[in-house]
């Protein structure tokens, strides 16, 4: 019980901290009087007071953590922080039920953009504002950001960063110190925030859709002020920003840091995501707008290039913005975005799915395999830029993919059982577990979650937290072996 209690002090401190975030939103409030003062003021209290007596209840059992330590409190994090994120809608809005504001506070966290809210026009701008804080405080993954913190408080980050990054970041330090590693992908994280705010307010925004967007942008998390998302200003100068911001989110942010670091383009170069990621998201949407322009969804070639580029480059990034509904757009469209959403983005970024990295990997070992039965004594070995990739790492890669795929089809499957047609089953389970939002059927671009029971809603939050901390932070806490000493 030691342990856990030591997990809890280091998670009421967490909850502590986070309770600071809202003075954010509760500033905007005040200064607009929005009428949700109180709210905030009310959401404040509460959390900072449950962080505050977690820290003191458990103050004697502070210790370091341990790396078992590091998952348990990951988990609890990601579980536990919602409930206190919910908190200024359930206030707000009190025909919210529990279910649907924890799927909300879920979907904000994980940056994965899906809503059961409507009217978001006539929300106040506080309210909206927080929505879109969560995406960004969850874009990074609030972990990195507490871990810089932590050394002040008197408890090390490695075991939460281990647990938290995904992909080659857990192996790159980028600088000596793991606080000042957190602290460098912020300042990158935060700086290409405020550069798209001002972009977006150059563009033809207000100050407050500016902000908010550019919060959910950077963060890959499709929230929006307006129910017609980027529909409602209908601007391509504002799209053309939107697609560059959620190209450069996508992409691995310690990437972004050493090329500002060297002061040099050559980190992009050497990167082994970036080409493909771009690639492949520029073909499909020059095939695609040719497509529609084909079949004549938009007569206008340059019409059909700018709504299948902002829409496609928002699904396969996993953000989840729409200026259309391109459910409505054949078939094969909208699900070929849905196949991009599960891997395009890159490991260290803000977006969801299984990484680009762990694509080429799973590429490249098909080809050696293909190879290896036409010359059996060939040597061909699997390749990430100069390095060689080790067959535990590709083992490892496979493994990921079986429990991904596994979770997609088990999702779609429990999801059907509960009354929900095979489409809306099937978009939602891909939706969710690659953090993207919109599906397709009854939770399409142009509708909500709203719609959705009480048991599919926890459902796909559960799909969510576990796409987030990609399956195996979130499945080893099950295991027996885990809680034995």
């Amino acid at each position: 019980m030691s342990r856990l209690f030591a997990v809890v002090n280091v998670l009421g401190k967490m909850i502590l901290v986070f309770g600071f975030t809202m003075l954010i939103p509760l500033g905007l409030a005040m200064w607009g009087n929005d009428g949700a003062r109180f709210v905030f003021e009310a959401s404040i209290l509460i959390t900072m007071s449950c962080g505050l007596m977690m820290w003191v209840a458990t103050y004697r059992y502070k210790r370091e953590l341990q790396t078992r330590d590091g998952f348990l409190l990951v988990v609890l994090i990601w579980s536990v922080l919602p409930a206190f994120a919910m908190l200024p809608l359930v206030l707000h809005l009190p025909q919210l039920n529990l279910s649907k504001a924890y799927f909300e506070a879920v979907s904000g966290l994980t940056a994965t953009g899906a809503t059961v809210l409507t009217r978001l026009d006539s929300l106040p701008p506080s309210i909206n504002l927080w929505r879109g804080e969560i995406v960004w405080l969850g874009g990074m993954g609030l972990i990195v950001l507490v871990v810089a913190i932590l050394p002040l408080l008197g408890v090390g980050g490695r075991q939460m960063l281990n647990a938290e990054i995904p992909g080659p970041m857990k192996e790159n330090k980028l600088t000596p110190r793991i606080a000042e590693t957190a602290k460098g992908l912020w300042s990158i994280y935060a700086s290409l925030t405020l550069i798209c705010a001002l972009a977006y307010k150059w563009a033809g925004m207000n100050w407050f859709d500016a902000v908010m967007h550019a919060f959910t942008t950077l963060g890959l998390g499709g929230f929006s002020s307006h129910d017609a998302s980027f529909g409602y200003w209908n601007s391509p100068r504002i799209e053309l920003i939107a697609i560059i911001f959620m190209l450069i989110a996508g992409i691995n942010f310690s990437t972004h840091f050493l090329a500002w670091r060297a002061k040099s383009f050559s980190a992009y170069q050497y990167d082994s995501e970036v080409f493909l990621y771009l690639s492949i998201v520029l073909i499909s949407c020059i095939s695609l707008a040719c497509y529609l322009w084909l079949e004549n969804v938009y007569p206008d070639p340059l019409n059909a290039l700018r709504y299948a580029t902002f829409n496609i480059v928002s699904v396969a990034t996993t953000t989840g913005f729409s200026s259309t509904d391109y459910s409505l757009w054949p078939i094969f469209i909208p699900l070929w975005m849905l196949f991009l959403a599960g891997f395009c983005t890159s490991s260290g970024s803000t977006g969801g799915g299984i990484k680009m990295i762990r694509a080429r990997i799973l590429y490249q070992q098909v080809y050696r395999e293909m190879i290896t039965i036409m010359h059996p004594n060939a040597i061909i070995p699997a390749k990430l830029g100069r390095s060689v990739v080790s067959s535990r790492v590709i083992f490892a890669v496979f493994v990921f993919l079986f429990v991904y795929t596994a979770s997609i089809v088990l999702m779609t499957l429990i999801l059907t059982l509960s009354g929900m047609d095979f489409m809306t089953s099937f978009s939602a389970a891909v939706a969710c577990v690659n953090n993207l939002g919109p599906g397709l059927g009854n939770i399409g671009p142009a509708t909500t979650y709203a719609s959705l029971t009480d048991f599919q809603i926890w459902v796909c939050g559960f799909a969510m937290l576990l796409g987030r901390l990609e399956f195996f932070t979130l499945l080893v806490i099950f295991t027996p072996a885990f809680w034995r000493k």
